[in-house]
């Protein structure tokens, strides 16, 4: 039988030809509109953040993260990431698993549960749990007989954290499972390996550059996260302001050098967050050409 290559052997220099067939001067315009926009909306904003910080010299810069006020923002933050990316990890992980690998009854609510952060304003998520835990919420005076705060407090923040970010790791992972199916998985069961033995070593492997993928993007939405952390933390200083936070509050205190100091900061893990993806991104792909047969390229 004969091989694509010999039925199609044409179809690469046919797309590849297509391609260049754009004048030139729509090439140009369309390159000059995206480098353009890259300029305004990524670089210039990145500039004038360090132009501000830097406006007084590096001391005053590095004396903005001496202050306590800012040091608990970012150890805050970061307590909220390291708890919030593990458990999404771990929530990702066996939601795409379930998914993907199995039919079961109330499927469809799940998936809708997943998507949920996405339609709903983190604002109305911090209100909703205001709702829940708060002093007159629904669980409020049980909370309070028990001496369990919850909002104006870190547990607030930290679900709040988790519920904004928990779609990204699951979100990533299940369509790639479901496009691998479930042969590998089962050939594994046949030979004797048990499930969980199954899922390190067959599942987690085929999977590992999507779930690194989905930890960048969820580490970068925790570390971010304004509006429904600023709900329930009570903007207490030094206990329950994270980052943005803080950043608000130095800016409206017209402290503008520390403000921008602190927000410098949050650029630079963007960048590194950016950097993290596209490295990622790049594996993917090499991954994914790597894996095509001989002859199907």
């Amino acid at each position: 039988m004969a091989s694509l290559d010999t039925i199609y052997p044409a179809v690469p220099i046919k797309v590849k030809a297509a391609t260049n067939q754009e004048p030139l001067w729509v090439r140009v315009i369309l390159i000059s509109i995206s480098l353009t926009f890259i300029g305004l909306f990524l670089f210039l904003p990145l500039a004038a953040i360090m132009t501000e910080a830097l406006r007084k010299g590096i001391g005053a810069y590095l004396e903005s993260f001496q202050d306590e006020d800012a040091l608990a923002a970012i150890k805050l933050t970061l307590i909220a990431a390291a708890i919030s990316v593990p458990a999404n990890l771990v929530f990702g992980a066996a939601a795409a698993w379930a998914l993907a690998k199995f039919d079961f009854r109330g499927r469809n609510v799940l998936v809708t549960l997943i998507d949920l952060p996405f339609a709903v304003s983190p604002v109305i998520a911090g209100l909703v749990f205001v709702l829940l835990f708060g002093l007159q919420g629904w669980l409020g005076p049980w909370l309070s007989e028990h001496d369990i705060k919850i909002i104006f407090a870190v547990p607030g923040i930290v679900l709040c954290t988790i519920f904004v970010t928990f779609p990204f790791v699951a979100r990533e992972l299940i369509p790639l499972m479901q496009e691998q199916g479930n042969e590998e998985e089962m050939a594994a069961l046949v030979l004797g390996a048990s499930g969980w033995k199954t899922f390190w070593r067959v599942t987690v492997p085929n999977v590992k550059w999507a779930l690194l993928y989905g930890v960048i993007l969820c580490n970068a939405r925790a570390m971010g996260e304004f509006g429904a952390v600023s709900v329930v933390s009570g903007h207490i200083r030094g206990k329950t302001n994270t980052m943005p936070l803080h950043v608000e509050v130095l800016y409206n205190e017209y402290n503008f050098v520390a403000a921008f100091a602190v927000a410098s900061l949050l650029a630079m893990l963007a960048l590194v967050t950016l950097a993290l993806k596209s490295l990622v991104e790049w594996r993917m792909n090499r991954t994914d050409v790597e894996t095509i047969p001989p002859g199907k390229e």
